[in-house]
């Protein structure tokens, strides 16, 4: 949510933006702002006016009395009185008034980096960086589906007479890797100096509206029926709420958290899911990285929380890429992003498996997040996320670059000590 100081000093900056993002169809929404944010202003300026000529007429009404001038001070009360029909539906006004702007500010993107390349959707996503050197082995790669069948490790039709299609039962050696790679990023972000936590893993809709757009909710979000609990899409929209209304100590910042979750997503749109393995499904399993920061040291983090995910994917031998997203397939609260894609040895190309965000203050103006600066002034946190990963999708790359000819997967050193010592994992 842009702040409304914006809009009435340089509501071109904001149009440039929309533009920018492709989103034309919102710029009526910009004047509608400015007149609705006059207006409002124009109303509480006269309730000012109002309260203040109502406070002077009390003094006033005090001192005839105390003078005997009873019938100036009935007069007067005769004004103060008829004031109030005036006051109160001013203060109504400016309630209304204040709802309005803050509903269509909420529809408004964030205001994108300048270095964000331009471009209509994913398609027009820039690469920026390669680790690690793809290869693809002399063997055939089978389908992830039917690596893990070989160990039997997933339980697809089970899973479809449970619970439907996007779910999954994943047993004995692919299980524990799947719980290993977890473990195993979980310690990785605490060497790096990142804070473990566990949230909840239901939100109230006020959390749910502060850390994302409409369109994300609607197209994500799982309602409780019957109560004001949504469950968590990832864990960032839990942790960044764990600050709402919060006034946080500047000597406290940055606060950098690495949380564990289960993640439940309604995929709208997504077709085929049964025909995609676990590559996109309604539940799954992620570690990931929140940083809540000062404005001026959001950039270093931004690259800071990336580069940690490259770096822990090297560290158990996939080759990974950077892409910068583009304006248009930027969340409406993002100022930047970049993707991390993983090497799939099957496919002979690169596939999404974490994405890092720097919002900017939009969660933080959104939830009250603020930070207490004495000299200057209290002012709004910005907001950082990203995936350190997210299996079953990161096993998808785990078992394609790590599968030998002979059908076993090597388990790369770092991961061992959470597999028991296997070197490998083998055919019963």
């Amino acid at each position: 949510m842009l702040d409304i100081k914006l809009f009435r000093t340089d509501p071109e900056l904001i149009r440039k933006n929309l533009s920018k993002k492709f989103q034309e169809h919102k710029l009526p929404l910009v004047d509608a702002i400015i007149e609705l944010d006059r207006q409002s202003r124009e109303a509480r300026t006269r309730a000012d006016a109002l309260r203040n000529r109502r406070n002077s007429l009390s003094r006033e009404i005090g001192a005839a009395v105390a003078q005997g001038r009873n019938e100036d001070a009935e007069r007067d009360k005769a004004q103060v009185m008829g004031m109030a029909k005036e006051l109160a539906d001013l203060e109504t006004l400016e309630e209304t008034l204040a709802a309005q702007v803050r509903e269509k500010l909420m529809l408004i993107p964030n205001i994108i980096d300048p270095s964000v390349p331009i471009g209509r959707d994913d398609r027009e996503n820039v690469e920026a960086e390669r680790f690690g050197e793809p290869k693809a082995p002399a063997f055939e790669v089978p389908y992830h589906i039917d690596i893990m069948e070989t160990f039997n490790g997933i339980d697809l039709d089970s899973a479809r007479k449970t619970s439907g299609n996007g779910f999954y039962y994943l047993c004995g050696d692919v299980a524990r890797l799947h719980s290993a790679v977890l473990s195993y990023a979980r310690d990785f972000m605490i060497a790096r100096g990142f804070t473990y936590c566990v949230p909840p893993f239901m939100i109230r809709g006020n959390v749910v509206s502060g850390v994302m757009s409409f369109t994300e909710m609607e197209n994500m979000m799982y309602k409780i029926e019957g109560e004001d609990l949504y469950l968590i899409g990832t864990s960032e929209h839990s942790m960044i709420g764990k600050f709402i209304d919060t006034i946080l100590e500047e000597e406290t910042l940055p606060q950098a958290w690495t949380s564990y979750s289960p993640c439940f997503r309604r995929e709208v749109g997504a077709h085929g899911i049964e025909e995609r393995g676990v590559y996109r499904i309604h539940q799954f399993e992620k570690q990931e990285m929140i940083v809540v920061c000062k404005p001026e040291e959001s950039p270093e983090w931004f690259v800071r929380l990336y580069r940690n995910t490259v770096d822990f994917f090297r560290s158990l031998d996939i080759p990974v890429r950077t892409l910068e997203c583009c304006s248009g397939d930027l969340a409406d609260l993002k100022v930047k992003s970049i993707d991390v894609e993983a090497w799939s040895p099957r496919q002979r190309k690169y596939f999404e498996v974490g994405s890092c965000s720097n919002l900017g203050e939009a969660q933080a103006r959104r939830l009250g997040i603020r930070v207490r600066n004495k000299e200057k002034g209290n002012y709004f946190a910005h907001t950082l996320n990203n995936t350190v990963t997210a299996p079953p999708r990161m096993l998808i790359a785990f078992l394609e670059n790590n599968l030998q000819e002979d059908g076993s997967i090597a388990i790369p050193a770092p991961l061992r000590p959470y597999m028991g010592g296997q070197e490998s994992v083998t055919k019963g």
